[in-house]
């Protein structure tokens, strides 16, 4: 329970974070701090279990026929990163009040930056491939948010972060999906010990290359590296988290923990070595050509988990152990000299080394914590950083892809290290060297300051006081390792080939920065592709595709929308002819009822399509609805036939209210666009009868149908089989459904708004009282009195017994949305009350929805599962029945927002039934494209108030 409660305190951290900072404001990061602290103590209490070579394991069924349970597993591994990310996070958020301030948005960024420390604690905890994968996710989320908090200019940046690391997450996706396919399981143990039936497997390097891809999309490696120095945009608090412990670490974390499976195999290593010693070179050259300091940073974040990535690939003992030890070393000094260089923005206004100059003589302390850090990022001694430099050339010179490859990554290693030196250094220099151009700066608070020193200090002291970390980063190391012993650190162990190449990483360093002004001349002679404006220009050209592939599709013309997927019926069917033979004989379907219905549907479409009233035809299509549903009804669909039945009630309401904007007349068309739609009306008519015959009365009852029947009533309690279909077995189709309606009504509330002359909800309008419109006379008010109430009880009766009998959420949702509708129309839309808001009800929908599906997963069944409920299952209220009114709620806050923003008055128009204001000018004659009339509808009235001279409108 420890590594739910971890997660847990972090989720509650993170939802408390925005209140607690409207109260204590800036101070809100100690607060955070302190929680951050404290879930670190907490998973400190399992430190001997881990230490002693075991692990603490907690699981829950989460799909269990899927065999995929949320289950946590804390190991040497684990533990590695939860320090990284929960001691950092300690360390940044200590340092967030100081650099943030009480400004209002930064309770959300502080809510963001914990669910980022949560969320990659769930992912370094996850036990579970697809739980795994959820976190992995969710990081990508929490990154695009955290970006985006920097405003308008951080739209590019976030967009890039957010699509080059979910291109990522689902190569991550696939791969779980193999894997499980391969072994048989999610659980990440059990497909860890899988090594040979893995590698013996056809997909097993499909696998590899899909996992390589996704670390190198989260890691930022070249190609893919250039979201990251975009990113940067971002306040330093964010940048300084993201490149030290979360985001950019999952990669690294992904590549050790999947480590087991391929190392050794040629392949694997040869696509990490090779990538990552390129991306470690050409991040550490980017970096040696910027002048802004956090675009320093952010190239040497590339070039730093490139040496971690190539190191990995090696896959012996000691270079995995080096790559423990560099992760570890990395984020400390990275966390401080992104801190620092945020006390350096905020006291000179400038990240620009050719603008900063002699702050050492003003910030001494500043000056002292940043070259310590600087020191330990160049592998000087006697910081963490040289230590763990030297293991990751020793590692480097182990690899044997090739029988020169270990010189070759030795070489390139050294190349990284030199440059990364001379950027180093050039931080340092730039910054606090040369004379004092600001004399007025002073050092900043202590407490700005403290968590970079800290960590600073803990690099000095952690170098020579490595024996502290064996024990963990030695652990970590032995969970990744497929074959041969750990080794233990020393902080010195003699003259060695590593001691070598880092006198020569030192000494081509000093020479770099001595030259570095010639340096800095040729760097920015070379002209290197700029892959964050290479990726815009692809997605811009994307967009561009995607507007004129759907350029048709927003065409008012209606013909265009029925035209193609109607001719693709009659391919389809064409095709189908063709291509299907040999199908079963058919039985009899005939009934002779059923040739009267053909007959009433016969004459329906013959009168649709006659007819030039529109509103003679909508009514015929509210007949051909009613006849089909009249077939239902005779052939044993009841559910069919009345949710068709109340469809077409509600859909002849909503088309008259919409319809009523538009000429009473239909247009003759042209006799060849006559001729052409007849045709087409009749090859989508033979298509549809061909598949039908084809398809239907050719087979017995199906397994699946004769499961439903029979299982219904055992596995759910209810007797109505299409019901308990809906809400137990295909619960969560349903739940999709339902939620794609509540987005519809949401749709609607955003994109019609509330029109001018219509009270809105029970609000009245601003401004003076319009005229009223005219109501649907005496009769239908009455009738409304009567039927409403009758209504809402027949809409709750049929939603209680839809478990049972015909009915259901939907079905009742349809009722209480033809009483809402009837009432409207018979008061002249007089507003919505309180309780029937739309947006309420999506809410409230939504909740009991998916408080349904979690409330089963609480009690280890899988999401959706019926239960009963105590007390109230005495009187027949169980789980099918709140889910079906969360689907109820949903469908009727659709229904009830298109009466309210349908049934009000077009814009500036007079209320039905009365002439229009002597000082109001009639509406101007419609036009077609490019000002071409198109014919005018109007009364004569209407035509001839547009024809005469307008008047002035006086003061109303």
């Amino acid at each position: 329970m420890i590594l739910v409660l971890s997660l847990a305190a972090m989720l509650l951290l993170a939802a408390a974070a925005p209140p607690v900072h409207r109260r204590l404001g800036r101070t809100t990061g100690y607060v955070l701090a302190a929680g951050f602290a404290g879930v670190g103590g907490l998973l400190a209490t399992q430190v001997p279990t881990v230490l002693d070579g075991g692990a603490v394991t907690t699981s829950w069924q989460w799909m269990p026929s899927l065999q995929v349970s949320f289950s946590l597993r804390l190991d040497g591994l684990a533990g590695l990163f939860c320090l990284i990310v929960l001691g950092v996070g300690v360390l940044v958020m200590a340092y967030c009040p100081r650099y943030m301030g009480d400004s209002g948005r930064n309770g959300v960024v502080y809510g963001l930056l914990t669910l980022f420390a949560g969320t990659m604690l769930g992912l370094v905890l996850a036990a579970d491939l697809v739980l795994l994968y959820v976190f992995w996710e969710l990081t990508t989320i929490c990154s695009f948010f955290l970006i985006a908090t920097a405003g308008q200019v951080a739209v590019r940046p976030a967009r890039r972060a957010l699509l080059v690391t979910a291109a990522g997450g689902l190569a991550l996706l696939v791969a779980v999906v193999m894997l499980s396919v391969v072994v048989g399981t999610t659980d990440l143990a059990t497909v860890l010990a899988e090594r040979e039936r893995v590698l013996a497997s056809p997909l097993a390097w499909p696998i590899g290359g899909l996992i390589a891809f996704a670390a190198f999309t989260k890691s930022a490696q070249l190609p893919l590296h250039f979201w990251l120095p975009g990113a940067m945009v971002a306040m330093t608090p964010v940048s300084a988290y993201l490149h030290a412990a979360t985001m950019v670490k999952a990669g690294i974390y992904l590549l050790m923990r999947t480590t087991p499976l391929f190392a050794g195999q040629p392949a694997w290593s040869a696509l990490l070595i090779t990538v990552g010693l390129a991306s470690a070179v050409g991040g550490a050259f980017m970096a040696l050509r910027e002048h802004d300091l956090k675009a320093i940073l952010a190239q040497s974040t590339v070039s730093q988990l490139g040496l971690l990535i190539a190191v990995i690939g090696v896959g012996t003992p000691v270079a995995l152990a080096a790559a423990m030890l560099h992760t570890f070393a990395h984020a400390l000094f990275k966390a401080t000299l992104f801190m620092l260089v945020g006390v350096i923005d905020r006291e000179t206004g400038s990240r620009d080394i050719r603008e900063l100059s002699g702050l050492r003589r003003v910030m001494p302390v500043t000056a002292t914590v940043t070259a310590l850090a600087a020191l330990s990022m160049a592998g000087v001694p006697p910081m963490l950083g040289f230590v763990s430099k030297e293991y990751l050339f020793q590692g480097l010179l182990e690899a044997d892809v090739t029988s020169w490859s270990g010189v070759v990554a030795g070489a390139l290693g050294v190349t990284a290290s030199a440059l990364t030196f001379a950027y180093g250094m050039r931080i340092v220099h730039g910054a606090f060297g040369g004379p004092t151009r600001q004399p007025d700066l002073y050092e900043p608070s202590a407490a700005f300051l403290a968590p970079a020193a800290l960590a600073a200090l803990a690099g000095v002291v952690l170098g020579p006081g490595i024996d502290l970390l064996n024990p963990m980063v030695t652990r970590a190391a032995a969970d990744v390792v497929y074959a041969g012993a750990v080794p233990e650190f020393s902080f010195w162990h003699g003259l060695s080939p590593e001691v070598v190449m880092s006198a020569i990483t030192i000494a081509v360093g000093t020479v770099l920065f001595l030259r570095r002004d010639a340096v800095d001349r040729a760097l920015q002679r070379v002209r290197l592709p700029d892959g964050g404006a290479l990726f815009d220009r692809t997605h811009d050209a994307v967009l561009a595709l995607g507007t004129a592939v759907g350029r048709p599709d927003r065409s008012t013309d209606l013909t265009g929308h029925l035209a193609r997927p109607l001719i693709a019926l009659v391919v389809l069917g064409a095709v189908g002819t063709v291509a299907v033979d040999g199908l079963p004989s058919r039985g009899p379907t005939d009934r002779l009822l059923d040739w009267p219905v053909l007959a009433l549907l016969a004459l329906a479409v013959l009168g649709t399509v006659l007819t030039r009233s529109l509103l003679a035809a909508v009514g015929l299509v509210g007949v051909v609805g009613l006849v089909v549903a009249v077939w239902f009804l005779l052939a044993g669909a009841v559910d069919v036939a009345l949710t068709l039945l109340l469809v077409e009630v509600l859909t002849a309401v909503v088309a008259v209210l919409v319809l009523r904007r538009l000429p009473t007349r239909l247009r003759r068309a042209a006799a060849p666009r006559r001729a052409v739609a007849a045709a087409l009306g009749v090859a989508v008519g033979v298509a549809a009868a061909v598949a039908t015959l084809a398809l239907t009365g050719r087979r017995d009852l199906s397994g699946t149908g004769g499961y439903f029947l029979d299982a219904a009533e055992p596995e759910t309690g209810g007797t109505n089989v299409v019901n308990t279909i809906l809400v137990d077995f295909r619960g969560m189709d349903t739940l999709g459904e339902a939620i794609v309606l509540g987005a519809a009504a949401v749709g609607l509330l955003v994109l019609l708004g509330s029109e001018p002359g219509a009270p809105r909800s029970g609000t009245p309008p601003a401004g003076p009282t319009p005229a009223p419109r005219a109501d649907g006379g005496l009769v239908l008010q009455v009738a409304a009195q009567v039927l409403v109430p009758g209504m809402a009880v027949l809409s709750a009766y049929l939603l209680w017994r839809g478990h049972d009998e015909p009915g259901g959420g939907f079905i009742a949702a349809l009722v209480g949305g033809i009483a809402v509708g009837l009432h409207q129309v018979a008061h002249a839309f007089p507003g919505l009350p309180r309780y029937l808001r739309p947006a309420p009800l999506v809410g409230a929908g939504l909740l009991l929805a998916l408080g349904t599906g979690a409330a089963a997963a609480l009690q280890g069944r899988p999401f959706l599962t019926p239960f009963d409920i105590p007390v109230l299952g005495a009187v027949g209220i169980g789980s099918p029945l709140l889910f079906d009114l969360g689907v109820y709620l949903l469908v009727l806050a659709l229904l009830v927002t298109a009466f309210d923003r349908l049934g009000a008055d077009p814009a500036g128009s007079a209320p039905a039934g009365s002439a229009p204001a002597a000082e109001d000018a009639a509406p101007p004659a419609p036009s077609g494209p490019a000002g071409a009339q198109v014919p005018d509808h109007r009364p004569p009235a209407g035509r001839a108030a547009a024809a005469a001279p307008p008047t002035r409108r006086g003061p109303r």
